[in-house]
């Protein structure tokens, strides 16, 4: 029997479900999940790189962990995402010890091995904060279509780094919190003033974590309209089973 359910919180709606492994050139085991939508083939592909985890991030990160639980099912998006060297989720235990955003460019490597070996089409990747550095940093090496930031810092990836995007034909798209702790939208537009073509969202109210339901709607629906605008306006209410 189907019910009508709000779409908030942890709620996790049909997708087909899978724990994956990701092998890194230099020899290491990531554990992660990729998530399809529940009938359909995808129709893009989500690449997701988490928050620091020596702060706490790790692939169940609330942003990351929603999209994985919403967007298969509301707008057709394969979710791919998995745990840095050295991270413990629910999921288990990556291989490895944080590599400050240096060494992490073989575990993005081994994502898009696996986006390749699996035909995944349009890939995206989502960074972030931390994750955000690793995609500025290391993502031009791979056949993208693009990448959006959530929070970007911009700490570890250099001047250079963020300049390599100009004129790269990837897009690139930063959602820059209002009340961000480490980059707000005034400064974010001097930080990126080398890539012309960057599209810089400034989200009101936003702060660096993203709490609450209206800024995870928000997030959501700034990720959707990149990747597949035809999948909005996202509802707020689901009418099916749920798992």
């Amino acid at each position: 029997m189907s019910v009508v359910s709000e779409i908030s919180g942890g709620i996790e709606l049909p997708a087909r479900r899978e724990e994956i492994e990701l092998h890194t050139a230099d020899g290491l085991t990531l554990v992660g999940e990729l998530a399809l939508p529940p009938e359909h083939e995808p129709v893009a592909t989500l690449v997701c790189l988490h928050p620091l985890p020596t702060h706490g991030g790790f692939m169940d990160s609330h942003i990351l962990r929603k999209a994985a639980a919403r967007l298969p099912a509301l707008a057709d998006l394969a979710v791919l995402r998995f745990n840095f060297r050295g991270v413990t989720s629910p999921r288990g235990t990556s291989d490895g010890t944080f590599g400050d955003g240096i060494l992490e460019r073989y575990d993005l490597a081994a994502a898009m091995d696996l986006v390749a070996a699996r035909r995944l089409p349009a890939p995206w990747l989502l960074g972030w904060s931390f994750g955000t550095e690793v995609v500025l940093t290391w993502g031009l090496r791979h056949p993208i279509i693009g990448a959006i930031l959530l929070s970007p810092p911009v700490h570890r990836a250099t001047p250079d780094d963020v300049a390599a995007w100009a004129g790269s034909g990837r897009r690139l798209v930063a959602i820059i919190p209002e009340f961000d702790d480490y980059l707000r939208p005034s400064d974010a537009r001097e930080r990126f003033a080398s890539v012309p073509e960057v599209e810089l969202v400034a989200v009101e109210d936003g702060k660096h974590l993203w709490v609450g339901e209206k800024q995870t709607r928000r997030v959501l629906t700034e990720i959707v309209a990149r990747v597949n605008p035809d999948a909005l306006p996202l509802p707020t209410h689901w009418n099916g089973p749920t798992p």
